[in-house]
């Protein structure tokens, strides 16, 4: 048929359109009732552009074009203005001739946090775009927008605890680590009250629910968010249906933000090797690529939607560490970057953690992340969003290179990169092939846990086999 196009030869054709998204729709006579579900679904997603006067059969376009360009024009955009939605929706318009008929362009942008759902007559014609279309929005979708469009507001709020919700125990820890990072901070001299006070724990008498989420006791968190846990697994494959069980670790923590921290970094640690290496005479135990993953528990931790019905999740597989955060990004992760745009879900949680230095912004924190994973591994973290979480996984995959930042060496026995405790584990095992793991453990200074997870390695990749029991075995090198 004459005028028919690929897409390539349609958005060729309209060449000062940057195409992130489109839509076409006929619309020969009168403005399409189903224009206004994509109008609705560009609004809440990602922005797009909607085009009236091009026929789509299977891959192809056809122009037909638009037979009243002013009055359609006119129609559409009276609308988006008027009351039939529920936020005035301003809109990019653009003409074109093809092959002698009009076709019109309509751009619609994403809208912001606070503006979102968009809909049109009523909050269930709410849509969202997938790579299918156009689709309804679901309840709980629905709901994640309007927990996002108060997203500096929620954990402000007060709860109907007063300082008996709150864990002593975990708020004297918080002071004398405050104390540590901050000697001398002139609210070292508060007393506990106007200590809570000046971290926004406390309001008028009563607990926030920030200050809930961070140190309060379980039976209070739990009270007052039904749903409340952090998640942490060990999972011994590269799935769940790979390895011989489900998990060989889990944190299922429904205590106070502070206290999950610290218990979940300790596991996250054991999980990467950490080099030798001295800084002004003193053992660096902090490189980049474990503040990587500092950075991406304390950014769980303060961005987490608490009051979705999934809960923040971090899993730890073999060949990855996951870190699932409910609730959305505030902004398009490019322009996060970019920016280093900072607006946190959780404004007080984000205190209490920055007060201790614990975080960045969350703009300065991706790069951390990015940039301190890059230094010891091949590839990057991968950063996936959608409406209603978003994930970021690192991978385990080590660099097969010397590397001078990481101090790897290749062993000349056994001809595989390894790190230096790996190859101080292999020195044992070939001067004592009887030792113990539990004795490995004290001379290097680590947990057993840790020794277990270098020994496994070796083993995985044919460095070094166990042979006979565990109390009357020996560790033997594979040549």
């Amino acid at each position: 048929m004459k005028g028919d196009l690929s897409k390539t030869e349609l958005i060729s054709k309209l060449l000062d359109i940057e195409w992130e998204d489109f839509e076409v729709k006929e619309a020969k006579d009168a403005v399409p009732k189903s224009s206004w579900e994509t109008v609705s679904a560009f609004s809440n997603t990602a922005g797009g552009w909607l085009i009236f006067g091009i026929q789509k059969s299977g891959k192809t376009f056809s122009i037909i074009g638009v037979s009243k360009p002013e009055k359609i024009e006119q129609d559409f955009t009276t609308t988006l203005r008027g009351d039939k939605f529920n936020k005035a929706i301003e809109v990019i318009s653009k003409k074109y001739t093809l092959n002698g008929k009009t076709v019109l362009a309509f751009y619609i942008p994403q809208r912001s946090q606070k503006d979102k759902p968009v809909y049109y007559t009523s909050l269930k014609n709410s849509f969202i775009r997938t790579a299918s279309g156009d689709q309804r929005a679901t309840k709980e979708e629905i709901d994640s927008f309007y927990r996002a469009s108060s997203f500096e507001d929620k954990d402000r709020e007060l709860t109907e605890y007063g300082k008996d919700g709150l864990d002593p125990d975990a708020i004297l820890r918080y002071r004398n680590y405050f104390a540590n990072i901050n000697p001398g901070h002139n609210y070292l001299t508060l007393d506990a009250d106007e200590f809570l006070q000046k971290l926004a724990v406390l309001k008028n008498g009563k607990v926030t629910y920030g200050g809930l989420l961070a140190f309060g006791t379980e039976d209070a968190i739990s009270g007052a968010i039904t749903n409340f846990k952090v998640e942490y697994l060990e999972v011994p494959g590269v799935s769940y249906e790979d390895g011989p069980t489900r998990y060989t670790y889990r944190i299922s923590s429904e205590q106070g933000l502070f206290e999950s921290f610290f218990d979940i970094y300790e596991r996250l640690l054991k999980r990467i090797d950490i080099p030798f290496s001295v800084s002004g005479g003193i053992r660096d135990d902090d490189p980049p690529h474990a503040q990587a993953l500092r950075e991406a528990l304390v950014n769980l931790l303060i961005h987490s939607d608490y009051f979705s019905r999934v809960n923040p999740r971090i899993r730890a597989f073999r060949d990855r560490i996951e870190f699932f955060n409910p609730g959305s990004l505030p902004k398009e992760l490019e322009y996060i970057l970019k920016e280093d745009f900072s607006l946190p879900r959780n404004p007080t949680i984000a205190k209490i953690f920055r007060f201790i230095r614990l975080a960045e912004n969350i703009g300065s924190g991706f790069h951390k992340m990015i940039d301190g994973w890059k230094l010891q591994y091949d590839s990057e973290p991968m950063i996936e969003s959608d409406l209603d979480h978003y994930k970021i996984t690192f991978p385990l995959t080590e660099k097969m290179t010397t590397d001078k930042t990481t101090d790897k060496t290749t062993d000349k026995t056994t001809d595989k990169t390894m790190s230096d405790i790996e190859k101080a584990v292999l020195d044992l095992i070939v001067t004592t092939p009887g030792i113990s793991q539990k004795d490995m453990a004290k001379k290097l200074g680590l947990s057993v846990d840790g020794i277990r997870y270098h020994t496994d390695k070796l083993k995985e990749r044919k460095v070094i086999k166990r042979v006979g029991g565990k109390k009357t075995g020996r560790w033997e090198v594979i040549t």
